[in-house]
């Protein structure tokens, strides 16, 4: 049995899809270069880490990044389930159009 297809949630530029028509828009953000040329550099250089993380995983080259793992895990987070947050949104987003009709 395959697992149940996820619904994914593809933002255009960012922003969240108006639910409701009659919403007052508010103003759109504004960014200036400096933001966007800092945005850029965080993803170019966690692309780069993430490469290189691949590589060293399939014995590509000996140094590079460490993924970090703990020795002695907390037992305060023995049993902690990360949330999937795409998930969560689109639980979100079908409740507020169930909700509208």
């Amino acid at each position: 049995a395959s697992p149940a297809q996820k619904l994914v949630f593809n933002r255009v530029n960012g922003k969240r899809p108006q639910v409701l028509p009659q919403q007052v828009s508010a103003p759109e953000e504004c960014y200036t270069l400096a933001h966007e040329e800092n945005v850029r550099f965080v993803y170019e250089a966690w692309q780069q880490v993430e490469q290189q993380l691949d590589g060293s995983r399939s014995g590509e080259s000996a140094c590079g990044p460490v993924q970090y793992v703990e020795k002695t895990p907390n037992p305060g987070l023995k049993n902690f389930v990360p949330i999937d947050l795409e998930e969560w949104w689109a639980q979100q987003f079908l409740a507020k159009i169930e909700n509208c009709s």
